[in-house]
């Protein structure tokens, strides 16, 4: 089954993702949904754990199980730009490795970070916006 070009650019402009950007994605496994790292692929450079070099955003799959959120965050900020974003993709409420809003909002000021919005990504995914709180930021 493919998917529309229409479908992957209006997935991709949930993210706010500029054209030319380097997205590094993070915890991508069997259960990670195609069509969303397809959507940022047809904006940005996706590129893998391996990827040796600062990147303007990070798309993270994170599974309730997957450890501790917070030293995940924080190992996120390690390649992320001054300005950039984290995607954290989470599973829905009442799927396997669902992610209580609660542990994203006690875990990203721990991280550093403050959650900006969230999003419906796919079927069985949300994604919730996070970044460096204005204060912290460098112009």
């Amino acid at each position: 089954m493919s998917t529309s070009e229409g479908t992957l650019t209006g997935l991709a402009g949930k993210f706010g993702l500029v054209e030319g950007w380097v997205v590094l994605e993070l915890g991508l496994d069997e259960d990670c949904d195609a069509v969303v790292s397809e959507a940022v692929a047809s904006v940005a450079e996706l590129v893998a754990e391996d990827y040796d070099d600062i990147v303007d955003a990070v798309l993270l799959w994170w599974r309730s199980d997957d450890g501790d959120l917070v030293d995940s965050l924080v190992d996120s900020l390690v390649p992320l730009a001054d300005n950039g974003v984290i995607w954290l993709m989470t599973p829905k409420p009442g799927r396997d490795g669902h992610v209580e809003p609660s542990d994203i909002s006690d875990a990203a000021p721990t991280a550093g970070l403050q959650a900006t919005s969230t999003i419906n990504a796919a079927d069985n995914w949300q994604g919730t916006r996070l970044v460096a709180p204005k204060s912290r930021r460098k112009p």
